[in-house]
């Protein structure tokens, strides 16, 4: 996984890593959840992403329109 850059400086993701119609993320509790086109949907898990790469607002994004809940946690 690649690091997040939190460029904010008080984002809860710690890295990331993007997949064919996927993305992983790890949060600072060690828990890392499976974001897929199917249970996120293809324009969120890209938006995901594109936060990713820039290293701000992935956080965020995921607490106010996608949750935790709707990927699967891998662990």
């Amino acid at each position: 996984m690649k690091s997040y850059e939190n460029a904010g400086g008080d984002s809860a993701v710690v890295a990331f890593e993007n997949g064919d119609g996927s993305i992983k993320v790890k949060f600072v509790d060690g828990s890392v959840y499976l974001y897929t086109y199917r249970n996120t949907g293809g324009i969120n898990v890209e938006q995901m992403k594109k936060y990713a790469g820039i290293g701000h607002g992935l956080n965020g994004f995921i607490s106010r329109f996608v949750g935790k809940e709707s990927g699967a946690r891998l662990k």
